[in-house]
């Protein structure tokens, strides 16, 4: 059995590393491929909140309010409220890319209100997923301290919330990424040679939940690895 210097130090760090690269890599598209995008202006001259709204009104959502702001890439629907929050850069710009994030964040609001089942499903895990990711680190290294076999599975148990979590994020966003650019390409929102570059911009977006996922796999590995389940 590992003792707790062990969680930290030894050598299973190492198999974070591809998550971590991932992440990382994940993260600088996303940056970079906003940053691009964000100078190519709509020729439509819509701003994304325009785009937003055109499209829950597209979908009979007149219920769904749109509010701006502050942060960068802070945008997102809120199902409790039926508020949809669009960040300044998005919302007041005639980007592509502002078009492509304001268009996925309505087709969350969609999905919402036709009643997507993957995306009920993730809210309702949300309680249950949060109290798992606070539980399994101290659950995990007190029975590692008292070599506690089954506090150590029930830490693992608490972790495995987090990534059920992350398997049911997945399709929600790939489906709302799907839904946006039906949305702009049809709604002429967007030019037939513009769609690319808001497609570009959402596959990134998406990349950072694909590296979650992988992390999350490597950590739960790692874990098991420390308990001493795959060493025997």
């Amino acid at each position: 059995m590992y003792g707790l210097g062990w969680f930290y130090y030894d050598w299973t760090i190492l198999l974070m590393l591809p998550g971590l690269l991932l992440g990382l890599w994940a993260q600088w598209a996303v940056r970079s491929r906003f940053k691009r995008y964000s100078k190519v202006r709509t020729r439509s001259g819509l701003t994304g909140a325009q785009a937003a709204a055109g499209i829950l009104a597209e979908a009979g959502l007149s219920n769904v309010e749109i509010e701006v702001i502050g942060g960068r890439l802070s945008d997102h629907y809120d199902p409790r409220k039926q508020v949809l929050r669009l960040s300044a850069d998005v919302a007041h710009s005639d980007s592509v890319a502002a078009l492509g994030i304001a268009a996925h964040e309505a087709g969350h609001a969609v999905q919402h209100a036709l009643g997507y089942f993957p995306l009920h499903l993730r809210n309702a895990a949300v309680p249950v997923t949060k109290l798992g990711s606070w539980l399994y680190i101290p659950l995990f290294i007190a029975g590692l301290i008292f070599s506690f076999q089954p506090l150590i599975w029930i830490g693992i148990g608490c972790f495995s919330f987090v990534i059920l979590f992350q398997l049911i994020t997945l399709p929600v966003e790939f489906n709302a990424s799907r839904r946006a650019m039906v949305s702009l390409r049809d709604g002429g929102y967007l030019e037939y040679d513009e769609l690319p570059g808001a497609r570009k911009v959402l596959t990134a977006a998406a990349l950072t939940y694909v590296a979650a996922l992988v992390t999350s796999i490597l950590l739960l590995i790692r874990l098991l690895v420390i308990s001493g389940v795959l060493r025997r």
